[in-house]
């Protein structure tokens, strides 16, 4: 099976987070590695910046300045000196001059010239160690904003994975039992979507006109109209044809135990029924449209879970 984009994301955000924390890969090949990265989800500073870091700093722009910064390349800010060059750059310094760093031994000397050659050799040491201490901060400080960039990346696609996978298993879910309880109701779903694609003004006023229509039929399939009254918090409520709120809250009513969970509920679809029946005639964003519909889909899931049960 094809993987989607999402998923091609995600599985590269994962191998970039192995690759820094195990340090799998060179600079180098992290960069470029995470470049692609950046070529689907990053910010423009970020892509500019991982080029930076391939291909060296800049003094003419701000992103360039500020990540000189970040990354501590500076040696002297004021007067424009730093470490200007690319990571693969400074890396390869730093393999230098620990093998050289290595290699130095102590002067075996005497006489006359001992004290000055142990000097010239301890000043060659520490300038040796302060120039592998800058580059290797500058390197771990790299990465260290790389890591930033990638895990942010991929803990909100495994957010968003996890969340999909949620909301998908309880759409399948609403939709067994819309179709077991009110197939009819199923049937019109589709239209709403359709008319909140084209998002014009007349098309919000006919998804959420269906919308109502919706919540009606639904009232029908649960809780037929009756002669009938009920009771419900000491008010005789009566369940005639046009009592759509009514009847789905004698449904409520009959099947819930919990106080909070039924004023909950109620309060929810009296909200919904009362927006989604003005929203015809005024007004609507298309975004408020379809937050009425989702949460008119998810309402009407919720119900139909309790029906049947005690909670």
């Amino acid at each position: 099976m094809e993987k989607s984009r999402s998923e091609h994301i995600l599985e590269l955000a994962k191998e970039l987070l192995d690759d820094i924390e195990l340090s799998r890969l060179s600079a180098e090949s992290l960069l470029l590695k995470a470049s692609r990265l950046a070529r689907w989800v990053g910010s423009d500073e970020i892509k500019y910046w991982i080029k930076l870091e391939m291909q060296g700093y800049n003094s003419s722009n701000e992103i360039s300045l500020k990540y000189m910064g970040i990354t501590g390349r500076w040696t002297d800010k004021s007067e424009g000196k730093g470490y200007w060059g690319p990571l693969a750059q400074h890396e390869a310094a730093l393999e230098a001059e620990n093998i050289k760093l290595r290699a130095m031994t102590t002067p075996d000397t005497s006489g006359d010239w001992a004290f000055r050659v142990m000097q010239m050799h301890e000043q060659q040491l520490i300038t040796t160690s302060n120039y592998i201490a800058k580059l290797s901060g500058i390197r771990s400080r790299v990465l260290a904003q790389l890591h930033s960039f990638v895990s942010e990346i991929y803990y909100e696609k495994e957010f968003d994975n996890l969340s999909e996978s949620i909301f998908e298993k309880y759409k399948r879910d609403v939709d067994t039992l819309i179709s077991v309880h009110c197939g009819n109701v199923l049937e019109q779903i589709p239209s709403v979507m359709s008319r909140l694609a084209d998002g014009d003004p007349e098309s919000i006023s006919q998804a959420l006109t269906t919308t109502r229509r919706i919540i009606d039929s639904f009232a029908d399939s649960i809780f037929p109209p009756t002669e009938e009254t009920i009771n419900i918090g000491g008010n005789e409520v009566t369940l005639g044809a046009n009592k759509h709120q009514n009847r789905i809250n004698a449904f409520i009513h009959q099947k819930i135990e919990s106080k909070s969970r039924k004023i909950k509920i109620r309060q929810n679809l009296s909200n919904l029924y009362d927006r989604v029946s003005t929203g015809v005639h005024n007004d609507v964003s298309a975004e408020e449209a379809r937050a009425l519909f989702l949460n008119t889909y998810l309402l009407l899931g919720e119900i139909l879970h309790i029906g049947g049960q005690k909670s």
